[in-house]
């Protein structure tokens, strides 16, 4: 991601708003600055795609819906967001103010990548914590067989838990689904180390 100038200072959300309406590449808004979201890896084309494809299959004619990397989050007033995979059980709460947010995501989902991972898990889920409707939160890396739950407990809480074998599953409990990692990752090819990047 990288912040685009602005001569005129902070943007407010309107001016956001309007601005994102009629661009074609997605623009995050964070406390009044764009940052314009970079082109992804082919490891994490792959394994977005498969991880939406998986839970549509999943959920396919339930109460609960599959958003790609399109949809946008609204996290407030001065937080819009583009995750990789957004699942909404229920009726979606969505506004139509210049671009179609989603407000009420059960499930959000990142690939990880170099450029993004410490934003994925620090500012990023930090601002995810803020809506009430998000019960998961899953970080997939892309150059290992590797994913990261979070589920939100009472209080507050945040519990963890983590796999790392291609022959496992986690299970996403807020949308009664199961990953199976050699799905996920099937057709990635992982670098070794001294491989090119």
């Amino acid at each position: 991601m990288s912040a685009l100038p602005n001569a005129s200072g902070k943007m407010t959300e309107a001016e956001y708003l309007a601005f994102e309406r009629d661009r074609i590449q997605t623009h995050e808004f964070l406390n009044g600055e764009i940052v314009a979201m970079s082109g992804a890896s082919a490891e994490h084309n792959t394994i977005s795609g498969n991880t939406f494809a998986l839970l549509w299959q999943q959920r396919r004619g339930g109460p609960c819906r599959v958003y790609g990397s399109d949809m946008c989050v609204r996290i407030s007033n001065t937080h819009y967001t583009y995750p990789d995979i957004s699942v909404v059980c229920g009726e979606p709460q969505i506004v139509h103010d210049g671009i179609v947010a989603l407000l009420n995501p059960a499930l959000i989902i990142e690939v990880l990548s170099p450029s993004t991972e410490r934003y994925d898990r620090g500012k990023k889920f930090q601002s995810y914590r803020e809506l009430e409707s998000l019960q998961e939160y899953v970080l997939i890396a892309q150059d290992s067989p590797h994913i990261e739950r979070y589920v939100r407990q009472e209080h507050g809480f945040w519990q963890f838990s983590d796999v790392a074998d291609l022959a496992a599953r986690i299970e996403l409990a807020s949308i009664n689904c199961a990953l199976a990692l050699a799905e996920v990752y099937e057709q990635v090819i992982f670098l070794t180390e001294g491989d090119e990047s």
